[in-house]
């Protein structure tokens, strides 16, 4: 449904603009007029959205923001439809905007909120419209949305700090590549012609070095071209299944990142298989849901047979064993909690505590890349500067 701008006067004597949605511009100032407002202007709104060439990305504090602001009118009293065109008035974000309009446009046509946010579950998680669709079936939207903000807030919290812890050594391997670069590809060849004028035998680390940076120049081309070839091949199929599915597996048999990506798995498995269980959904339903919240598609594919383990009579505990992923403290927490009837909280403690965890392997892993880098750094321009100056000291030493 269009949406058109509207100024209008309020009782008392305020001009104000308005956003409305109606099927025409007619319709939509025969309503604001039996509401008793004098109407100035209609006009439609333009749709900034398909104005951006790529669009824009919707970030989770956005949409952890839109949900706060839909609770609260909830919790108000305000019923779904009435709280989605209060909210979209405070929207920025052009393709958040046009959703919400969409969704509105769902919901008065008599589709439930779940309902109308699932083709969207690309862009936010099935795990958003579980617990919508949770918070409709026990009549406790408000509060299925305010467990799921809480779930949105630490899942945004782990990856902020993940990319932060990150940052760094990333930043100190680019400049430690771009410094050799440099050193290699324009330093040492201007010192070429230069040493050979002189026609002294040369350290044997400086001709390694210059044959080196000679073969770089000469092959520029090449080496330009043979990148292009990876970062396209790379474009055409990093979003095949089969790729991604390969290169997550790969992750799981590296030293240092297989540890990060199996406790990041287990928290995230584990936060949203008890945010859907606290939320009343089945735990058939629910473990169906939590595989997908997990990134890495090998494990995620693991964790998707649970529910078919279920299905034949076994516990979750017995379920998850079979699938040979979850480390056993996690699965002794999930028996214990299964056994005493509090597999929601438990869940929640798992999740807790291999968060706790992660943090603290990200924070050693840093503090260890660290001074490696800088004493690879070190050693390569100590090495690069011993070749360069060496051949000038002899040079010296052989005209006195």
């Amino acid at each position: 449904m269009p949406a058109f701008i509207c100024r209008i006067v309020t009782s008392d004597g305020r001009i104000l603009k308005e956003t409305v949605q109606a099927a025409s511009a007619e319709d939509c100032r025969r309503r604001l007029e039996a509401e008793g407002l004098c109407v100035l202007s209609v006009r439609k709104e333009l749709k900034l959205s398909r104005v951006h060439l790529f669009g824009r990305r919707i970030k989770p504090a956005e949409f952890i923001l839109f949900n706060q602001e839909l609770v609260a009118l909830l919790k108000a009293g305000y019923p779904v439809l009435k709280s989605l065109e209060l909210v979209e008035k405070r929207v920025e974000n052009h393709t958040l905007l046009d959703i919400i309009r969409k969704v509105e446009s769902e919901v008065r046509g008599g589709r439930t909120l779940s309902e109308a946010f699932a083709p969207f579950e690309n862009l936010f998680s099935k795990v958003y419209t579980a617990s919508l669709m949770a918070g409709e079936r026990s009549g406790n939207l408000p509060g299925s949305l305010a467990r799921y903000i809480q779930y949105a807030k630490i899942i945004d919290q782990t990856r902020s700090r993940v990319r932060s812890a990150l940052l760094y050594p990333t930043l100190l391997i680019i400049f430690s590549a771009v410094l050799i670069g440099l050193l290699v590809g324009l330093v040492l060849p201007r010192f070429a012609t230069f040493y050979a004028d002189f026609g002294a035998q040369l350290p044997g680390l400086t001709r390694l070095l210059l044959k080196l940076a000679i073969f770089i120049r000469a092959n520029l081309a090449w080496f330009g071209l043979g990148l292009l070839i990876l970062v396209l091949s790379y474009l055409v199929v990093r979003k095949k299944s089969s790729f991604i599915f390969f290169q997550d597996r790969l992750k799981l048999r590296l030293p240092f990142s297989r540890f990060l990506i199996q406790d990041s798995a287990v928290a995230l498995y584990s936060r949203t298989l008890g945010l859907l269980l606290e939320a009343g959904i089945t735990l058939l339903s629910s473990v169906s849901v939590a595989a997908f919240s997990v990134p890495n598609r090998f494990i995620a594919s693991r964790l998707q047979s649970v529910a078919d383990s279920l299905k034949n009579g076994l516990s979750l505990y017995d379920s998850l064993q079979k699938t040979e992923v979850l480390p056993q403290l996690a699965m002794d927490m999930i028996r214990i909690g299964e056994s005493s009837a509090n597999l929601p909280g438990m869940l929640a403690e798992v999740a807790d505590f291999y968060d706790d965890r992660l943090r603290d392997r990200i924070q050693t892993l840093v503090s260890l890349i660290e001074p490696v880098i800088i004493i690879f750094i070190g050693l390569i321009a100590a090495g690069m500067i011993l070749s360069i100056y060496l051949p000038i000291f002899n040079i010296i030493r052989i005209t006195r």
